[in-house]
């Protein structure tokens, strides 16, 4: 089963480049998840330039007041850089997920994996803290990375696979080579006891290759989802990712 959680950051991104409440987060969140999905997630930056403090509160509140109304066990997964800074977001909001993001000043987006060789000391001392929370654990990194093993010593539970440059060679007709360096990997995450979850520009064409992953748990989308909501409404969008990953799990 490949779970599908929305990163509903650019809802956010929308409503701050005017002010006010429109459009209103909570609202098209909760929409989102009447589509039927199994996460939401966000990236809490600390320009606060989508979401904010009072946005990670309320989506925590909803989902626990959704899943207890309806009975559902939809995750929280909030993303953001190894920080004492996002280390008391998860405390204070106890998500499913943690998901370790490496950050530079002034990017765009994320758009690089951890380097084991470097983050090593720094990453155990961080999830360490983290396990006190009771979280699940996620490290984003690069399809080939090396050293991953280190992950699984120093705690993780899973990876998240940065699928940015998959969905540019796909774009570019070179699929099937860079898909095999991805199948390695989640390969190599499989042995060593790890899940493989996976984000960045993937989108309902790409992912009818890249549902094929070896042991895929989880795709987390926000940029390309609410990109293709645009063009077609935000309930026909997801539900032609769930669609998409569905026919992946073998359902028709």
């Amino acid at each position: 089963m490949i779970n599908l959680s929305v990163n509903v950051n650019k809802i956010a991104t929308l409503r701050n480049s005017r002010g006010g409440n429109i459009p209103d987060l909570k609202k098209l969140t909760r929409k989102i998840l009447d589509c039927g999905v199994q996460g939401i997630t966000v990236h809490p930056r600390s320009d606060a330039r989508h979401i904010t403090s009072q946005d990670t509160q309320d989506v925590k509140e909803l989902i626990a007041s959704y899943n207890q109304k309806n009975g559902t066990q939809i995750e929280y997964n909030i993303e953001g850089e190894p920080s004492e800074r996002f280390l008391k977001i998860i405390q204070e909001n106890k998500p499913t997920q943690a998901t370790l993001v490496p950050v530079k000043p002034g990017e765009i987006t994320s758009d690089h994996g951890f380097d084991f060789s470097k983050d090593t000391d720094f990453l155990a001392e961080k999830i360490a803290k983290l396990k006190k929370q009771e979280v699940r654990i996620a490290l984003f990194v690069e399809a080939g990375v090396k050293d991953l093993h280190i992950a699984k010593e120093i705690g993780a539970d899973r990876i998240e696979l940065y699928t940015g440059p998959y969905a540019e060679d796909f774009s570019r007709g070179k699929v099937e080579e860079s898909f095999a360096i991805y199948q390695e990997t989640a390969l190599q995450a499989e042995k060593l006891g790890l899940g493989v979850n996976a984000g960045h520009d993937l989108d309902v064409e790409n992912l009818q290759v890249f549902r094929q992953l070896p042991g895929l748990e989880e795709v987390s989308i926000g940029h390309r989802l609410i990109s293709y909501a645009l063009e077609v409404g935000l309930e026909t969008a997801v539900k032609q990712y769930l669609k998409t990953l569905l026919e992946g799990n073998g359902v028709a």
